[in-house]
């Protein structure tokens, strides 16, 4: 899965291309190399930004204190750092989502 990589200190770097606004939180797919989240949240105030941790943190069934964004905070592209899973967790959780 191209869109996940190892970082420092065990955690896992995740690519996501960001499409706000939409009318349902969902995984839709590949876009380039970072995996496509589609939030109803608008791209204002940083909505969108904790609309992404928040179904995130669900979808992998961790705290949002264990997301954190570390580039593209007003981009569509954004890259988080996921502290609690390992990068096979991660990849069998994302199993479906890259198909």
């Amino acid at each position: 899965m191209p869109f996940l990589s190892p970082y420092k200190d065990g955690r896992i770097l995740i690519r996501i291309y960001v499409q706000p606004r939409a009318s349902r939180n969902a995984f839709i797919g590949i876009h380039d190399d970072a995996v496509k989240l589609a939030i109803t949240a608008p791209p204002v105030d940083g909505k969108a930004n904790a609309a992404v941790v928040k179904y995130l943190a669900s979808f992998f069934r961790i705290k949002k204190k264990d997301l954190e964004i570390i580039s593209g905070l007003q981009s569509r592209r954004k890259s988080l750092l996921v502290t609690g899973l390992s990068e096979e967790e991660i990849r069998a959780r994302m199993q479906e989502v890259s198909r």
